[in-house]
Parts: structure tokens; C-alpha cells; sequence
């Protein structure tokens, strides 16, 4: 195919000329999709910035929610899975992710009721100090609202 000279709106014209005389079958869908995008450099590095800031702020979102109630583990791999869409790192580390969550999850079933008692309370001791280190953060002092909430107690009792 020769060389022509073309105009800055062409590109997409071009891509599509360059796809029919291509071998490789193309990809339907959300991937063929991406792969459009990806075919320009601006569309490339557009693309990386975009889901390196979605998974990002899904992974940090996520470590954030980790100790308390709710779903901050799957949030944290939910960000990875964003991620490994464009960086191969971010693919292997979900891949070890999913590796050692297995094999915890295998151990723990494996364990008596003592052990996973164990693990229940130390969970249950690191949320806490989670919680209580973040509320001293923007200004709670839980243990001072407790004191003062057992003195009226006890003044209210007497």
C-alpha cells in the first residue's frame, strides 16, 4: 500500500483503509473498542492516564475501606482488574492477589474454632484502632467522650 499524504481528520479513515487489507482478524466489542483507541499515540497515552486514574482511585478507595464493614477487598481488586487493562504490572500483581487470597481462605478453612477466633478478635482489634486513629484525625477523642458520657452516667445514677 503506498504512502499518501493526508489530512489531520484522515486518521480514522486511514485505520479503517489499514484494517481491511489486514490478516489479523479484528476484536469485537469493549476490546476492539480499546484496541481503536489505542491505535493512535494520543489515543494510547489518553487512554493509559484514564484507567490509571480510575483503577488507582478505586485501589486507594478501597485500602481505605478495608477495615471497615463492607466491600473494600473487592474494591481493591476491582481497581487492580481496571488496571491490568493497560499495565502489565497491575496484571500480575492481581493475579498474585487472587494467588494469596486463595490460599488464605484455604488455610482458614483448614483451621479449628480457636484459631479462627483468634483471627476474628485481632481483625476486630485492628479495625478498631483503624477507626479510633481516624476519628483523632479530624478531631474525635473517643476515649474522652466515653469518660465524660460515664461521669453524667454516674452523676445521673447517684
Amino acid at each position: 500500500m503506498p504512502t499518501q499524504r493526508s489530512e489531520p481528520g484522515d486518521a480514522d479513515l486511514m485505520k479503517e483503509e489499514a484494517a481491511r487489507h489486514s490478516s489479523i482478524p479484528r476484536r469485537r466489542g469493549l476490546k476492539g473498542r480499546l484496541d481503536g483507541i489505542r491505535a493512535t499515540r494520543t489515543g494510547a497515552l489518553t487512554l493509559k492516564i484514564v484507567i490509571g486514574v480510575i483503577g488507582g482511585l478505586l485501589v486507594v478507595g478501597g485500602l481505605i475501606m478495608v477495615p471497615f464493614p463492607g466491600p473494600g477487598w473487592l474494591v481493591v481488586f476491582g481497581g487492580l482488574a481496571v488496571l491490568a487493562t493497560e499495565f502489565h504490572w497491575a496484571h500480575k500483581l492481581l493475579q498474585f492477589g487472587r494467588r494469596t487470597l486463595h490460599a488464605w481462605t484455604e488455610w482458614y478453612k483448614r483451621q479449628g474454632w480457636t484459631v479462627r477466633i483468634i483471627v476474628l478478635i485481632v481483625t476486630l482489634c485492628a479495625m478498631g484502632a483503624i477507626i479510633y486513629v481516624g476519628l483523632r484525625t479530624v478531631g474525635v477523642d473517643v476515649i474522652g467522650l466515653a469518660e465524660q458520657f460515664l461521669l453524667y452516667w454516674n452523676a445521673a445514677g447517684s
